[in-house]
């Protein structure tokens, strides 16, 4: 696929698990593509027609310098997470750019959910997490800058998007260090809530089918595939691919987990512990390429592969391992 007239794209951020396959993409479909990054990032490997540009993207003068006399047709945001950084890149890219799309976050929308499929016009309100909190209080700076100002913004919502190096599950790495050493595996749960998971890949499609899109200016994008396996499904696909035909998957409800590991707390109970299903029919309306073509039964045998390739990233949390412990043994013993 072409796209009829090249843009000039700045990715702050860039080689991270949703914004690499993003840059590769918009790449290959002819973009100009410069990167504005720590410049430390080895796992993924930038094309090699990306400019790049080495600021860290928290040190405002830092990416003043950097950016200094430049502008852009796209300007696409994935490292801004609190209300400051993104008002302070209105004012840096006020009259610079012709869209500044914003990473928000699919955690943002009402948890749990009062009604499903989530769209774009669900209600934001996360409880749980001040992640998703500080997302939301980014986008309403953004909605002002638009209304108020005429601020080219485009608000971007991924669900769980994945690479193959991000594991899905609660444990990561540990999860499977457990499969195949025959010991039980802690599910939220009773593991029939069900998962939006999302291939970077895919979620690539939809994402710069909106850059330099007229119609995406001033408007809110969900992006998310319509893959939504039962999270036991998830645990043994994973298993799988791992070698394991026979998990022990153990279950647990969230609050419990969220008591026991209170890092993994907001993310569970602000998140993964509701049935998500979404409806991405207003992104195909301006993508209709967009669409579900990687699932994770797949997509776990890449990332199996990947690991066992690089055994530096199968690092065992040894705290979270002492406390699948006790949660597996108290389980049992009710």
């Amino acid at each position: 696929m072409s796209i009829r007239t090249p843009r000039d794209v700045l990715f702050i951020g860039g080689s991270g698990v949703i914004s690499a396959a993003s840059v590769t993409r918009a790449v290959r479909l002819g973009h100009r593509v410069t990167v504005l990054n720590r410049g430390t990032s080895s796992t993924r490997p930038l094309p090699a027609e990306v400019e790049t540009l080495v600021a860290d993207v928290t040190d405002d003068d830092a990416v003043d310098a950097a950016l200094a006399g430049r502008d852009f047709d796209v300007v696409a945001q994935f490292r801004a997470f609190d209300p400051g950084h993104v008002a302070h890149d209105v004012e840096r890219f006020s009259g610079r750019v012709g869209q500044y799309v914003f990473i928000s976050s699919a955690s943002a929308y009402q948890t749990p959910p009062a009604r499903l499929p989530v769209t774009e016009s669900t209600p934001l309100r996360n409880p749980f997490w001040q992640y998703s909190r500080d997302k939301i209080a980014c986008e309403d700076v953004l909605v002002r800058a638009w209304r108020d100002h005429d601020f080219p913004a485009t608000i971007v919502r991924p669900s769980h998007t994945y690479d193959r190096t991000l594991l899905p599950t609660t444990g990561g790495w540990t999860d499977v260090a457990r499969m195949r050493a025959g010991r039980p595996v802690v599910v939220h749960g009773d593991g029939t809530s069900l998962w939006t998971l999302t291939h970077t890949d895919d979620f690539a499609v939809g994402f710069v089918g909106l850059l330099g899109h007229p119609a995406a200016v001033g408007d809110t994008f969900q992006i998310m595939g319509t893959h939504a396996p039962a999270w036991d499904e998830v645990y043994r696909w994973l298993a799988a691919a791992a070698g394991v035909d026979e998990p022990e998957l153990v279950h647990v409800a969230s609050e419990t987990i969220a008591r026991a590991l209170p890092d993994v707390g907001p993310g569970l109970l602000g998140d993964k512990a509701h049935t998500m299903l979404f409806d991405c029919a207003k992104l195909r309306a301006l993508v209709p390429e967009f669409g579900t073509t990687i699932t994770y039964d797949q997509a776990a045998v890449e990332q199996m592969a990947w690991f066992d390739a690089h055994p530096e990233a199968q690092v065992v949390d040894e705290g979270l391992d002492r406390a699948f412990d006790r949660l597996a043994a108290h389980a049992r013993s009710v």
